[in-house]
């Protein structure tokens, strides 16, 4: 099964900017979510285990991840990938003018692993059929930030 995508109009960062102020961009067009509920029985059906004791250790799964990260280690999850926190700041002359108020929002990152890194080798995408017209998006293309939690 493809991934769909739909296009929309957003602004031209580009050096043709001037020229051209927007483009068409493609961006992923999902077709719905899968929530826990879900997964766990997904899960429970393809091994030794109920959909409840899946649900139980992904429960803790998630609990050690905001421990570890809190303690500031890197989790890593062998070929499902690595979980990372991320800070960001705005910026001081030097070290003696900066201070803990110029430090922004923490993130988690995640890195996917060697498995889940070959899924966008192996996706076929198509454009997606019920497209009326085009949207518009924001300049900034920051609707979709991979890796980020």
């Amino acid at each position: 099964m493809a991934q769909n995508y739909k296009l929309v109009k957003k602004k031209n960062l580009g050096k043709d900017s001037e020229t051209i102020p927007q483009k068409m961009f493609a961006i992923p067009s999902y077709n719905g979510y899968t929530d826990m509920e879900t997964l766990c029985k997904m899960i429970g059906a393809r091994s030794t285990v109920s959909s409840a004791d899946v649900k139980a250790v992904l429960d803790n799964l998630n609990f050690v991840l905001d421990m570890e990260l809190q303690a500031g280690r890197i989790v890593q999850l062998g070929e499902f990938g690595n979980f990372r926190l991320s800070v960001s700041s705005s910026g001081a002359e030097n070290k003696e003018a900066f201070s803990a108020s110029m430090l922004k929002k923490a993130r988690v990152l995640f890195t996917p692993g060697k498995s889940l890194r070959n899924t966008v080798g192996t996706l076929s995408l198509a454009a997606k059929q019920d497209e009326a017209a085009p949207e518009t998006g924001g300049g900034g293309g920051e609707d979709d930030r991979p890796g980020e939690l």
